[in-house]
């Protein structure tokens, strides 16, 4: 089954040539979760062609603008494309507010339901779930309530071993089987353990997104062994003491904490304008963590 990530932005509060405000689309299965929404999400959103109507859930990390600024519009969009799913909204409380306000004064009457769940900031505890994954919350350190997300894919069954399957077995029982029953014996067969016909579990896959952060060595301990870790990593370690102040994190910062947690993967993301180019900030977290990527637009982390 997918487990895909993809960037639509990587660029922080200032607009910069070819950056856009962070914006990604998880897809798991046949679903996709959309994890902030700056300013033009809808316009990465047709660039690399992914379908509002495809959006389960949408979550928001804080209410600086580079991190919303986009939501109401692509709302506007899925109604005018006739959206009828109803869609959770998971973020920190005052965006239904913000939300709201603006559909009051736009006089605009959307056509599908919209579910908002405020988010607890400083805890760390699941804010939704479907049949795919399961989310929890990470308490992220920013200037105003900021809140990560840790996507937990829900264990799925063993594939069945065709090798193993015994001849005659009739579609109903196979697909039984599939389901992770076991075929109890009948006067044509004996029984068979679904466990004799299947190969191990799938590992489920885990992925971190950390928003705005002061760099927090503590948030380690609540993603250790992730697969992919997206961190911001606004600064280079000459400004670290900028970092602290606006509450954001080095990339050296972020590769240290990728370290420390044991994660498979790391992203650096949330790049200040100032920075024309970008392979100094990899070229600092690389010994520290040494596959560090650029989570630049357009990238896809299959895991």
């Amino acid at each position: 089954m997918t487990f895909e990530l993809k960037i639509l932005g990587s660029a922080s509060a200032t607009p910069v040539l070819a950056r856009h405000p962070t914006a990604q689309v998880l897809t798991v299965g046949a679903n996709s979760y959309l994890i902030d929404c700056g300013e033009g999400t809808q316009w990465q959103m047709l660039e690399h062609r992914v379908r509002p109507h495809q959006l389960r859930a949408i979550f928001i990390s804080h209410l600086h603008g580079d991190h919303y600024f986009g939501l109401f519009g692509l709302l506007g969009t899925m109604h005018l494309q006739g959206r009828t799913q109803p869609l959770q909204i998971i973020g920190p409380p005052g965006l239904d507010e913000v939300l709201t306000a603006q559909a009051r004064v736009s006089n605009m009457q959307m056509g599908f339901t919209m579910e908002f769940i405020p988010v607890d900031t400083e805890a760390h505890a699941v804010v939704y779930e479907d049949a795919l994954i399961t989310v929890a919350s990470l308490p992220m350190r920013h200037r105003i309530p900021c809140a990560g997300y840790l996507f937990a894919e829900k264990p799925r069954r063993a594939n069945l071993l065709k090798d193993k399957l015994p001849a005659g077995l009739r579609p109903e029982q196979l697909a039984r089987l599939a389901q992770g029953e076991d075929l109890a014996a009948d006067e044509h067969q004996p029984g068979l353990r679904h466990a004799d016909v299947a190969g191990r579990p799938p590992t489920p896959r885990r992925y971190a997104f950390f928003s705005d952060t002061l760099y927090t060595p503590a948030l380690a301990d609540l993603i250790r062994g992730a697969d992919l870790l997206y961190h911001e990593a606004t600064f280079l370690e000459d400004l670290k003491e900028r970092a602290a102040q606006t509450h954001h994190s080095t990339a050296r910062q972020a590769a240290q904490l990728a370290h420390d947690a044991g994660v498979k993967h790391l992203l650096l993301g949330h790049f200040s304008s100032r920075y024309k180019a970008l392979e100094p900030l990899l070229h600092e977290a690389q010994p520290v963590f040494p596959t560090a990527q650029l989570a630049t637009e357009g990238l896809v982390v299959s895991l």
